[in-house]
């Protein structure tokens, strides 16, 4: 995984990945802000892989940040090993940088933003993996930034 400091800046695309829907957002690395995008529902890898394919084209990222999951108290889970798989399987078919980022309780907060935004259960299952993505790639962003400004390399 590239450090903070060796990462490409420019548009980056953010991924929430789920084994039945994978969120995905996209944020400007100059502004430091991420916009949810899309929610992929693919049943197999290659159809996902030739969506994604099609969102790098049209963004055309520098890099790609992908959510790794752990539990609370911060030790890896069966999920954790599935996202680095995926991660690994996104450098290698795209040959983009991957970065991960801190994703725990993403979804859950994206459930909350939506239900304060009025949204009721049925509907926000629609929006809630992009906004997870979306809450991982501004994490991502935060962490860039608090590095930078501590002039650290941070993991």
């Amino acid at each position: 995984m590239p450090d903070f400091a060796s990462f490409p800046g420019g548009t980056l695309l953010a991924f929430d990945f789920g084994e039945k829907r994978i969120g995905v957002a996209v944020g400007e690395s100059a502004l430091a802000q991420a916009h949810p995008l899309t929610t992929l529902r693919h049943k197999n890898q290659d159809e996902r892989l030739t969506a994604i394919g099609a969102l790098i084209r049209e963004w055309k990222p520098a890099a790609l940040v992908v959510g790794r999951p752990v539990a609370l108290d911060g030790e890896p889970h069966a999920m954790t090993a599935r996202c680095v798989r995926f991660a690994n399987q996104l450098r290698r078919h795209f040959a983009l940088p991957v970065a991960f980022a801190e994703e725990r309780l993403s979804s859950v907060e994206a459930r909350a933003r939506l239900r304060e935004g009025g949204h009721s259960s049925r509907s926000a299952k629609t929006y809630v993996d992009a906004l997870a993505a979306q809450i991982i790639l501004q994490h991502y962003f935060e962490n860039l930034s608090a590095c930078l400004l501590q002039d650290s390399l941070c993991p």
